[in-house]
């Protein structure tokens, strides 16, 4: 375990390639590619799920070594359709469906092997991806470590009311009573599937609020969710809700238990102290259970911010160097 106040920082790299790619039940994928094309490949996958790719991910990146790959995830961001279509099916939207896509952009863009990087939710899709495609995966840099255990989100959405209170019972508040002593992932998605948009649209307010909260424990942390657009709110809220209500399309346990097919892969787990949202013990347990990983702790932040940018490039930095360890 290491700790780390490392500032690095790199020039933006706009993309010099991007398209869209059909994956099946009438899926495309928004796709780009920055930075130096014979550098390092590597792939960048967002979080939420449902937050979509943003051009600051590619900062993360020296743009002379790397090859640079974002990709908004099915139904998020640029990607269609849109779950802020209210009609729009999320049913062929599932952990196994984006592990598909992740391997179907890598076959499209010819590349044989990259490293992979994902932060929040996106570490929970990059172990998917990994343990189901390990010979494809150089390295791995984990920002904010889950792993889509039932027991993380129950955590979430209603052990943590004892952590936030008064914002927890606003957002209980936001079901209906009769199902308030359920699963809130599940009762929020009906919500956000409702016919009326008002309706959706106050569902999706308040589920980003308790986001916000709960994702408050870092000294510089700002709200972003609930003060975002309305649109994007309602995508955010119905994909998150629509794989916590499904235990992430995962048995119990399963990336842990499937880390054995990870071990002898270069890893750098970054996780803060102050994370509340993930406690640092998933982090820690699959340390534990990995060969050759290294957890980096971060004495300054949450599930965000502080120091947490500056780890991911300074592990990005090392790898793209050639350095494992």
């Amino acid at each position: 375990m290491t700790n780390t106040s490392d500032d690095g920082r790199h020039p933006s790299s706009e993309p010099y390639e991007s398209g869209m790619l059909e994956v099946g039940d009438g899926h495309s994928l928004y796709w780009e590619v920055s930075g130096n094309p014979d550098g390092k490949p590597a792939v960048a996958l967002h979080g939420g799920p449902g937050s979509g790719s943003t051009p600051r991910m590619r900062g993360l990146f020296d743009p002379d070594r790397y090859r640079v790959v974002l990709f908004d995830q099915r139904n998020a961001g640029r990607s269609t359709p849109s779950a802020a279509d209210p009609v729009v099916d999320l049913s062929a939207n599932t952990t196994g469906h984006l592990v598909d896509d992740i391997e179907a952009l890598r076959v499209h863009l010819g590349i044989d092997r990259w490293l992979v990087l994902g932060g929040s939710w996106g570490v929970t899709l990059a172990l998917a991806y990994a343990q189901a495609h390990p010979a494809r995966v150089t390295e791995m840099v984990l920002a904010a470590v889950t792993n889509g255990d039932r027991r993380d989100t129950d955590w979430i959405t209603r052990d943590m009311g004892r952590v936030f209170p008064r914002e927890w019972e606003r957002f209980r508040a936001g079901v209906p009573a009769a199902e308030r002593d359920g699963d809130l992932s599940a009762a929020y998605s009906r919500l956000l599937h409702d016919p009326d948009p008002e309706v959706r649209a106050t569902a999706a307010r308040r589920w980003c609020e308790w986001e916000d909260a709960h994702m408050s424990l870092a000294p510089d942390a700002t709200p972003s969710l609930s003060v975002a657009d309305p649109a994007f709110q309602l995508v955010f809220a119905r994909i998150v809700t629509h794989y916590w209500s499904n235990g992430c399309f995962l048995d119990e346990g399963q990336l842990q238990r499937g880390i054995d097919r990870l071990h002898g892969t270069p890893a750098v787990l970054i996780h803060g102290r102050y994370d509340v949202s993930g406690p640092l013990g998933t982090a820690w347990a699959l340390h534990r259970a990995w060969p050759g990983s290294e957890l980096v702790v971060l004495d300054d932040t949450g599930h965000g911010g502080g120091g947490m940018r500056a780890a991911m490039i300074a592990a990005l930095d090392r790898f793209g160097r050639g350095q494992d360890g």
